[in-house]
């Protein structure tokens, strides 16, 4: 079963995660939180819809706390995001995301081998029925 999809703000959560390890509602309201002018309880009612989306864990912490961890790598709920975002803002058309790329200013040697790798994977995939 997919998960449910996430806003900018979750995401951006759960990459701050991804790169801070598990932690607890008040460190993350510290470090993520005030930089955004979130409240704490805003940042635990972010977490526990996070959580209720199977997109964090929780363990116990001691003295009541609770320590939140990604239950997947931000490469997994990035692709999600993009997913989810080609199926309901493009209408599962990846064309103008395309368009949108070959029209950037600058795109790496890097991004480029990658682009030219996918292509090369959805080209054998397409031989292979």
């Amino acid at each position: 079963m997919p998960k449910k999809t996430i806003g900018d703000q979750e995401l951006a959560l759960l990459q701050y995660l991804d790169d801070a390890g598990p932690s607890t509602v008040g460190e993350v309201a510290a470090a993520f939180g005030e930089t955004r002018g979130l409240a704490r309880s805003t940042v635990l009612t972010m977490m526990e819809r996070l959580r209720a989306k199977a997109y964090l864990r929780r363990s116990q912490a001691g003295g009541g706390a609770y320590r939140y961890a990604p239950t997947t790598g931000q490469d997994e709920v990035v692709r999600s995001a993009v997913g989810s975002f080609v199926e309901k803002t493009l209408q599962g058309s990846v064309s103008p995301f395309v368009a949108w790329m070959s029209e950037r200013k600058e795109v790496s040697d890097d991004e480029l081998a990658e682009l030219e790798a996918l292509v090369a994977n959805l080209q054998s995939k397409r031989k292979e029925r």
